[in-house]
């Protein structure tokens, strides 16, 4: 899979710009528990009740609160606080809000930042606790008698008076005791056990604490929907973008795959069959593209979350991170097991699919022989057993993953559980708050979540990476015929004189050449033949011509130039080549003729059916050269595919034409009358033809026979008739002394 990144260098703009929308939606789905968590303490447990620090203060409060203060706390408290009373300016604005001015001066908070509230909450939150412990003494005298560290003091005596008359370190040592419960707990407790007093002392100045509450609640409220919506928009913008860079890739794989597929020689098609490569090009690229899609979604979004809440998690209670770090390894484990149970049969997916590809393709292409034969019975049997060998595979694999989801959710709810358990105890001890337990809930499931979200992807990439393996077997793959670095050119005005010097041909691992040391000179102007029984060599001698092999000793030269020092384009350019199997493509018969030339004229296209006999048909169809062709020309006969491939090369009007046994389906009258044409039409240019007949090639110039990839005999007809006993035997086989004469 690494080996296909390279291709990923056009999309980097795309991947950062998704990385960067990833984090901003981590930050706020990381954000929303701890949102939720101050609703549910502050909101709901405080009643809206931020911290331990009031706005707004009874003076005769205040004297109470700061009996249990030091003297640095009562300087703190006293710098950020204004009394205010009925001489002040500003006391009919203070009224509205706080009625209870009309009565007594009030404290009110000056607007100091931040860092001077942290200050001031356990120093204020200790003496609102203080107090609070003062007064619940008086409320619990038994009998008129107050019991305060083994005295027993009158119930109607003033404890505050009692207090504020001993000496400070007393009654901090009072106060610690009184708060001993909270302090150990730390601020955050402090400011929840003191936000009953507090929200009992703004009911005392006059404010209302229901919307004190309900406004705090609506306030987050709607940050957590801002933040949702945020994540939102992240989302389907990171979808947009994983779906681009996917499908982009997709397409220039698919591009880079099909180009480097058309520079293959014969040689690296025998590597590959036609089914595996139409496997590699589709079902391949397609898994890499939704792996891709998902990496960008998810592979990269899974950690970010992971350790976004990892952290947070630390932050709220490290007494249960244990819990996570249990479901983190039982997690890696089963992910690990399935890993090993399942990727050695994705490797075998793959093959199973080209098998299937290749039956089918067989089926497809051979129908009419396999009906010819009536073994129907035995390509079904062939084609289920390849249908059931990848059923089975399959249902392995999605068994064993089947099992993988129903665990995951029984680790989640078991996560779920042991925290709601150990949150519970906590709780009852006061040492964690109820939205912290459930704000931790929150995060281990966005942890075990982010886990779930890379074990998924676990569970495709090894596909993936095979299916990438098999796209990069391709793509690596180096052409044996490739350009020259420094390429020739052919003369201005190409001849087309052909020249095989001392040619020696042998297919790759073969233990023996299928040509041996071949010269001979085809000039233009004339029709050099090849003839010779089945295996001679004949159609890969010519194949070697448009460099469709490389010889392996020798040269092949045109108008003196070795065709290896020139582009395989230029070379091509001066061939109209007709294979031994007519090849058309979809479209129409103007489509197929043009495709050797796109600015052939129609003239040019009539000039080329009338020489290559298929006038004859064509005007047959109500549409002439509009007429649909169907794939490889399936509506058309095997003769008239034959004259429209030739067609198709005279269309070109190269210089050297090469015909590989390409009027083998056209009857004795046809063929005469196709080459006397071809004689006329074509006289400058250099005419190579393989063929089985010997009438087809009884007036060439130059006859070659060639006998197990040697030339046995050079010359033309008669001459061969009388020196060549090869040729004799193949032309009496085939025809009469008297035709032959």
């Amino acid at each position: 899979m690494l080996k296909l990144m390279k291709h990923l260098k056009p999309f980097i703009v795309l991947i950062i710009s998704a990385v960067i929308l990833l984090f901003v939606q981590a930050m706020c789905d990381l954000s929303l528990p701890d949102y939720m968590s101050n609703i549910v303490n502050t909101g709901i447990q405080q009643g809206g009740i931020e911290n331990a620090v009031p706005k707004a203060v009874r003076a005769s409060e205040m004297n109470k609160l700061s009996i249990f203060m030091d003297k640095n706390a009562k300087l703190e408290v006293a710098k950020n606080y204004t009394l205010v009373d009925k001489s002040s300016s500003n006391y009919n604005e203070y009224l509205k809000n706080y009625p209870r001015l009309e009565n007594e001066p009030i404290y009110i908070l000056k607007n100091v930042d931040d860092s001077e509230i942290d200050k001031m909450n356990p120093v204020m939150g200790k003496a609102f606790l203080a107090v609070s412990g003062v007064e619940k003494m008086k409320t619990s005298a038994k009998n008129g008698v107050i019991n305060f560290n083994g005295q027993k003091i009158p119930a109607n005596t003033d404890l505050f008076a009692l207090f504020s008359r001993l000496p400070e370190v007393q009654r901090s040592k009072i106060s610690e005791n009184m708060n001993k419960k909270f302090t150990s707990l730390g601020d955050n407790m402090i400011t929840q056990a003191a936000a009953g007093s507090i929200k009992a002392e703004y009911s005392a100045v006059g404010m209302n604490t229901d919307k004190i509450q309900s406004r705090y609640i609506v306030h987050i409220g709607i940050i957590m929907l801002l933040i949702s919506l945020l994540a939102a928009v992240c989302t389907i913008a990171v979808g947009l973008l994983g779906a681009r860079i996917a499908a982009g890739l997709s397409k220039n794989l698919r591009r880079d795959l099909f180009t480097k597929v058309e520079s293959f020689s014969n040689e690296e098609f025998s590597k590959f069959s036609t089914a595996s490569l139409i496997t590699r090009t589709t079902n391949d690229i397609t898994q890499i593209q939704l792996v891709v899609f998902l990496a960008v979604r998810m592979l990269i979004y899974a950690p970010i979350l992971g350790v976004g809440g990892i952290l947070k998690v630390l932050n709220k209670s490290t007494s249960m991170t244990w819990i996570i770090a249990l479901a983190v390894v039982v997690l890696l484990g089963l992910i690990g097991s399935i890993f090993a149970i399942a990727f050695p049969k994705f490797k075998i997916v793959q093959k199973l699919v080209d098998k299937l590809n290749l039956i089918t393709r067989e089926n497809l292409s051979g129908m009419m022989v396999v009906r010819a034969f009536n073994t129907q019975k035995f390509e079904e049997k062939r084609f289920d057993k390849a249908n059931k060998d990848l059923t089975d595979t399959n249902l392995f694999i999605n068994r064993v993953m089947s099992a993988m989801f129903p665990a995951m959710m029984l680790i989640m709810n078991g996560v779920t559980i042991l925290i709601v358990w150990i949150g519970a105890h906590q709780i009852a001890n006061s040492s964690m708050q109820v939205g912290d337990m459930m704000a931790f809930m929150q995060y281990a499931m966005q942890i075990i979540f982010a886990f779930l979200m890379m074990s998924f992807m676990f569970i495709l990439i090894p596909r993936a990476s095979v299916s990438a393996q098999r796209v990069n077997e391709v793509l690596k793959m180096d052409p044996v015929i490739v350009d020259p670095k420094k390429p020739v050119h052919f003369p201005d005005k190409v001849k087309g004189v052909v020249e095989f010097r001392n040619v020696s041909f042998r297919y790759d691992g073969a233990e023996k050449d299928v040509l041996k040391d071949i010269s001979f000179k085809a000039l233009p102007g004339e029709t050099t033949a090849f003839i010779g029984s089945t295996g001679s060599g004949k159609s890969t001698l010519v194949n070697l011509l448009p460099r469709f092999h490389d010889v392996t000793e020798g040269q092949i030269l045109v108008d003196g130039v070795d065709i290896r020092s020139v582009t395989q384009h230029e070379l091509r350019d001066l061939i109209g080549y007709v294979p031994q199997k007519g090849s058309l493509f979809k479209g129409t018969i103007e489509s197929n003729l043009k495709y050797a030339k796109d600015d052939a004229s129609d003239s040019d296209m009539e000039e080329a059916a009338r020489i290559a006999q298929a006038e004859e048909f064509i005007d047959e169809k109500p549409e002439r050269f509009k007429s649909e062709i169907s794939q490889e020309g399936s509506n058309v006969s095997g003769g008239q595919k034959q004259r429209l491939s030739i067609a198709r090369a005279l269309v070109k009007r190269p210089q050297i034409y090469i015909f590989d046994d390409s009027f083998s389906a056209l009857d004795f009258k046809t063929d005469s009358a196709l080459r006397k044409a071809l004689k006329t039409e074509t006289a400058s240019s250099n005419l190579l033809i393989v063929a089985q007949r010997i009438s087809t090639i009884k007036n060439a110039e130059q006859i070659i026979v060639l006998e197990e990839g040697s030339i046995v005999g050079i010359g033309t007809h008669d001459e061969l008739m009388e020196n060549c006993e090869t040729y004799r035997e193949i032309a009496l086989s085939q025809l009469s002394k008297e035709e032959l004469a």
